[in-house]
């Protein structure tokens, strides 16, 4: 019985880590989106950024991408490691689904 209950913790990770990897995926495609975005935007018209509730124009356009190029950059690192504890639950999943199967036979 010992089994089944850490087989339903780690299934409950695996849904939440998986839900975290798909959210910052989502994260690192609406950035890079951004990202192009901006850099596609003609120079002679204004770019806005919203802060709080309040759109207010960009000065610096360089100095937005590399805002949003270090935010990139972090977001993609959190991908990675979420990745890895995906992979780690996984593996820890089937190690014991085996060990519960192994017990049954």
């Amino acid at each position: 019985m010992e089994h089944l209950e850490q087989l339903q913790l780690v299934v409950g990770e695996v849904q939440a880590a998986r839900q975290q990897v798909n959210n910052v995926r989502a994260q690192v495609q609406e950035l890079e989106g951004t990202i192009t975005a901006v850099k596609n935007q003609p120079e002679e018209l204004a770019l806005h950024r919203q802060l709080g509730g309040v759109l207010v124009e960009v000065a610096d356009r360089g100095q937005l991408l590399q805002e949003l190029t270090e935010t990139l950059s972090a977001l993609r690192t959190h991908l990675e490691r979420f990745t890895e504890r995906e992979k780690q639950l996984i593996a820890t999943y089937d190690e014991l689904k085996q060990s519960i199967q192994g017990a049954q036979e």
